[in-house]
Formats: structure tokens, C-alpha cells, sequence
């Protein structure tokens, strides 16, 4: 997108929020429908798939329409509720640091099917990898799952972290070394993270 496109995207995005916050009806269900899923989607990738993603989407979109009045265009609005979406997941790793993350990444496998048994072993690793993604800090994490698991470049990891573009390739860094380093011990873990570093 060059220059031109993006400013004209962003007074868009400001007249779309400005108008939200005037209470115009049809300008909060646009926001709402075209941001539900990026959120959902940005918590699924960090957290995994756990029993309270949905009641964080809620969460995250409320802190949206809380947040519009101090919208001021300086970056899109997906990219604006990306990084209150990335504060929300935050939020809740510290509040649930010792839980478990359940996850479903890859459905259960159906009987008689042919590939069943290769979801089961992908699910298995996609199990042990968030165990251990449960163990690194929380900001490496999101780094790490936001780069290397949803393949999002370093740069728009860093705006949605509020970091700077080294601090974020660090962090990356040290989780996928740190996953690297068990998954020499873990040959299903190896097959599922193999290249998985962009």
C-alpha cells in the first residue's frame, strides 16, 4: 500500500471512529464486524485455544470501544485494536500464569479416518509446544507466537508490543532457541517445529 492509500486509510479509520464514538449504531457494528475475528484469531495464536478465549475477545473488544475517543490515526485500527488485543492476552497471562492452557489446535481425529493419526501426533506436539511456551516469560511469548506461530514480520509484532523492533527479534529469539533446544529431546516436537523460525 503506498503513502497516499495508507493516509487516506487512516482519516478513514479516524472518521469511522470518530463516528462510533458519536454513537452512530451503524459505525459500531462496522468496527465490531470487521475487528471480532482479527481479535479472536490474534488470542487463539497467543494463548491457544483455552475455555476462556471467547469471554477475552469480549473483553478485548470492549477495551476497543472503551479506547475509541483516544484513537488519533497514528497507526490503522486493525492494527490499533491488534495491539489492545495483544494487552488483553498480557493481562490475562499474568493473571493466569500457573494454568494450564488447554488446546484443540488440530480437531480429534475421527475414526476410520486415514489421517487421523497424524492429527492426533500434531495435536500432541502443538500440546507440548504451548507446555512449553507456558514456561518462557510472558512478552517473549507473544513475540514468539506472533512472529514465528502466525508469521506476522517483526516489525508489526514490535507496534502491537509497544517495543522496539530488537527488543522483539530478542525475544522471538530466545523462546525459538529455548523450543529449539527441547526439541532435540523431543523428536514429535522436532517434526512439528522444524523451520518453523522466519
Amino acid at each position: 500500500m503506498d503513502n497516499v492509500a495508507m493516509a487516506a486509510r487512516r482519516l478513514g479509520d479516524v472518521d469511522l471512529a470518530r463516528r462510533c464514538v458519536s454513537g452512530d449504531r451503524v459505525a459500531q457494528k462496522r468496527v465490531f464486524q470487521e475487528q471480532k475475528k482479527r481479535v479472536h484469531a490474534l488470542l487463539y495464536r497467543i494463548l491457544g485455544s483455552n475455555s476462556e478465549i471467547d469471554d477475552l475477545a469480549q473483553e478485548a473488544l470492549l477495551e476497543v470501544f472503551r479506547s475509541l475517543p483516544t484513537f488519533r490515526g497514528d497507526a490503522l485500527l486493525s492494527t490499533w485494536v491488534e495491539r489492545i488485543t495483544v494487552r488483553v492476552a498480557y493481562a490475562y497471562m499474568a493473571r493466569r500464569r500457573s494454568d494450564v492452557v488447554r488446546l484443540s489446535l488440530v480437531p480429534e481425529p475421527v475414526s476410520g479416518d486415514a489421517s487421523a493419526e497424524d492429527r492426533a501426533l500434531a495435536r500432541e506436539a502443538a500440546r507440548r509446544l504451548y507446555t512449553l511456551l507456558d514456561q518462557v516469560e510472558t512478552k517473549q511469548r507473544i513475540a514468539y507466537t506472533l512472529h514465528v506461530i502466525d508469521g506476522r514480520p517483526l516489525a508489526d509484532v514490535a507496534v502491537m508490543m509497544d517495543a522496539s523492533a530488537v527488543t522483539t527479534k530478542v525475544r522471538a529469539w530466545r523462546v525459538a532457541r529455548f523450543v529449539e533446544k527441547r526439541a532435540k529431546q523431543d523428536p514429535l516436537l522436532a517434526r512439528f517445529v522444524v523451520g518453523e523460525e522466519k
